[in-house]
């Protein structure tokens, strides 16, 4: 199998990219061989990339070549013009693509009109070489088809989608010993949706905390969130403070989102305060002490006398997946650090504090 993928890629580095992809090609790059019938449903043109026997007749944008006579587009195109119902094109999909086994003139003219959907049977040829998308991709395609879920979920780690599955199943007795008894694993599934899993992503989303976390997706913070907060006896790795936003148990995180709407959604932020000791080069005292008092972080700079020369009050803001040891240190090295005359620093994170106004 091996030797066949890597003759196919050669082949396809000397095929010129006017074409449409081959289906069979893709197929075996694939090992996409076991197939589920996805029924009737209305399908992205920009998704269709290519014909399952035709592929030589049109080129990457679906326009008719020059050797195909032309007489049968234009009955296409002149039964679309008049409104005249057509049969759906039959497809056939390898993950997010999808190839044309009949009706390569009906997406020819339909492109050429400009139209975004067309009517399609699909057929879904599910890949099973294992490289790590391809594996998210069956979990995926396994996640759906037992919860029957539409909406779009997009995860980048192996294992997250069967965690989903089981937190939707968990959803489900929880509702069928209660208040919806013989409620079936799709309906539960929707109601996962719609009061657990958009509540997080709205709590996610106002915090911003997506930026913290580049090459991840929403869906992941979700995954890895709700994993850790509901799954028993698990030691979380991030912030203490989260479980005044998210119960540690699902069911009540869901009675308590119930009650808020969105602009009501608590935010994952907490404050730090914290004190900076440091010695700095002689007769720079003055000059650090204003480049300090410049930074919006610095609520206090006062110069000492005695082992340290600077003392230092900074006020930080954390999301609650990160520690106050992590944020403080990055605000320490990359602004306090850079500061010219300044050689050492100590970091000291009060414990119980007293406060007189």
């Amino acid at each position: 199998m091996r030797s066949l993928i890597d003759l196919i890629k050669k082949v396809r580095r000397g095929k010129r990219v006017s074409e449409v992809k081959c289906f069979r090609e893709d197929q075996a790059c694939e090992g996409a061989f076991d197939h589920i019938d996805r029924g009737v449903c209305s399908v992205p043109l920009a998704q269709i990339v290519g014909s399952v026997g035709r592929y030589h007749d049109f080129d990457n944008q679906f326009k008719l070549k020059q050797h195909v006579p032309p007489d049968r587009l234009i009955s296409v195109k002149q039964a679309m013009r008049e409104g005249k119902p057509l049969p759906p094109v039959k497809l056939y999909k390898i993950k997010d693509e999808y190839y044309v086994l009949d009706g390569n003139h009906r997406i020819a003219a339909a492109k050429e009109f400009d139209r975004s959907e067309i009517v399609a049977k699909i057929v879904e040829f599910i890949p099973s070489s294992n490289t790590l998308e391809n594996i998210i991709y069956r979990e995926k395609n396994e996640f759906l088809a037992q919860t029957g879920l539409v909406h779009h979920l997009d995860i980048s780690e192996v294992g997250q989608f069967p965690y989903l599955l089981e937190q939707v199943e968990t959803h489900r007795a929880f509702l069928a010993g209660g208040e919806k008894p013989g409620l079936t694993m799709k309906q539960a599934a929707e109601d996962w949706y719609q009061t657990i899993y958009l509540p997080m992503i709205g709590i996610i989303r106002k915090a911003n905390l997506l930026a913290g976390f580049p090459g991840r997706t929403l869906d992941d913070l979700f995954a890895y969130i709700s994993f850790h907060q509901w799954e028993k006896g698990r030691t979380r790795r991030y912030g203490i403070g989260i479980d005044k936003l998210i119960p540690r148990d699902m069911g009540t995180f869901r009675e308590k989102m119930a009650t808020m709407n969105k602009e009501e959604y608590p935010e994952m932020l907490r404050s730090i305060t914290a004190f900076i000791t440091m010695n700095v080069e002689a007769k720079r005292e003055l000059k650090v002490v204003e480049k300090l008092f410049a930074l919006p972080e610095v609520r206090e700079v006062h110069s000492i006398h005695g082992s340290i020369d600077i003392l230092v009050k900074i006020a930080l803001t954390r999301d609650l997946l990160s520690s106050d040891a992590e944020v403080i240190g990055q605000f320490v090295h990359a602004k306090v650090r850079q500061i010219d005359g300044i050689n050492s620093t100590q970091t000291l994170i009060p414990g119980t504090s007293k406060i007189k106004s």
